[in-house]
This record gives structure tokens, C-alpha cells and sequence, in this order.
């Protein structure tokens, strides 16, 4: 399974970004990690930095890894459409992305705990690939017996709606529609200088 288990405050400050949900680190200390990070005066960063930085960005907030985040991008350099577009279907494709973003769980993180421990189907059968691919029509499902939970019941208070997915309160479950279009996609990532990193 592939997770970041280092600080996560500390990757929040490096993007100015709340990464992993709201975090009260990064609003005290808005500046970059570190002993200078308040006081050291950056130069312009280099056309590389800010493209590298962008595809670690990206990694952290789908909670890929590199060899997955690669073939990912693979798959979607070889489909048509647009390159940076299609990359990012695709990882809001993926299991754990849908079971946080159907409101089941509150993180991605949590969401990847859920699916790896069994707690979540598609289409009636137990899956816990948190990398596995939905597709249009695939129905996503909480197990009867972890219906109960807390964090699940809790979360599920607070969920939002997106235009891709189609939620059944009353039997737990939903229907991953379709691939959502770019605009739909609240994460700010420059998908663009991922797609010109990987094409050097």
C-alpha cells in the first residue's frame, strides 16, 4: 500500500498548502520547514524545481508512490485526450480517492486504512487494492458488518457532494458515474508541468 508516514505538517508547510486536510501547523507557521525557513530569502526557482515540485505535490496529495505515480502517467500519456487531464482522471479513479471523496472516510489516508483492512466492496465483492481502477458504473459499497463504525458514521456527516458520483444514503453505497472533467477537480495541481517534467 502506498502511504507517507513521515510529518505531515511538515509537507503542508513545503507546498503552503494543506496537503492532508486542515492543518492548524501550516496556519501558525505559513513559511517553508525548517531552521531558516522564516527568514531565508529564496531566489526564482528554476523551470525544474517548480515542475518537480508540482509531481511531489501531486504524489502527496493522492498518496501515490513514484513507480506508481510513473506508470500512471504512462497509461495516461497513451490514451487520448489530454495528457494532464487524463493523469488526473485516473487518480481520482482510484479506490481510495473515490471511498474519501464519497464521504466514507475523512481522508485519503484513512480512506487507503479502510479499503486495505476489508471494510469496503465494489460491485459486491471485497476489494482491498486501494489503487484499483473504477470504472463508469462501478458500485462502491460499505460492508454491512463495518456500517457501525464511528469514524465511517462520522464522516459521513460531513461528506460533499461531486458531479461523478452518486451517493444511496439510505443503503450506503455509491455509483462512481463517470470520469469527472478537469474543472470538476478542486485540487490545485498544475497538471501541465508534470506533463513537461516527464516529457524531458
Amino acid at each position: 500500500m502506498a502511504r507517507y508516514r513521515g510529518p505531515k505538517a511538515k509537507i503542508a508547510r513545503r507546498f503552503k498548502e494543506p496537503i492532508f486536510g486542515p492543518s492548524k501547523a501550516l496556519e501558525k507557521k505559513n513559511y517553508p520547514p525548517g531552521m531558516h525557513g522564516n527568514a531565508r530569502r529564496r531566489g526564482k526557482k528554476s523551470e525544474y524545481s517548480m515542475q518537480l515540485a508540482e509531481k511531489q505535490k501531486a504524489k502527496y496529495t493522492y498518496g501515490v508512490l513514484e513507480k506508481q505515480f510513473a506508470r500512471t502517467f504512462e497509461r495516461a500519456a497513451s490514451k487520448k485526450g489530454i495528457t494532464g487531464e487524463n493523469l488526473l482522471k485516473f487518480l481520482e479513479a482510484r479506490l481510495d480517492n473515490t471511498v474519501f471523496r464519497l464521504g466514507i472516510a475523512p481522508t485519503r489516508r484513512s480512506a487507503r486504512q479502510l479499503v486495505g483492512h476489508k471494510h469496503i466492496r465494489v460491485n459486491g465483492v471485497v476489494t482491498n487494492i486501494p489503487s484499483y481502477q473504477l470504472r463508469a458504473g462501478d458500485v462502491v459499497e460499505i460492508r454491512e458488518k463495518s456500517k457501525s463504525l464511528e469514524l465511517i458514521s462520522d464522516s459521513l456527516h460531513a461528506r460533499n457532494s461531486f458531479s461523478w458520483l452518486e451517493w444511496d444514503a439510505d443503503n450506503f453505497k455509491g455509483t462512481f458515474l463517470n470520469f469527472p472533467d478537469r474543472t470538476e477537480i478542486p485540487e490545485n495541481i498544475k497538471e501541465q508541468l508534470i506533463v513537461e517534467l516527464y516529457s524531458k
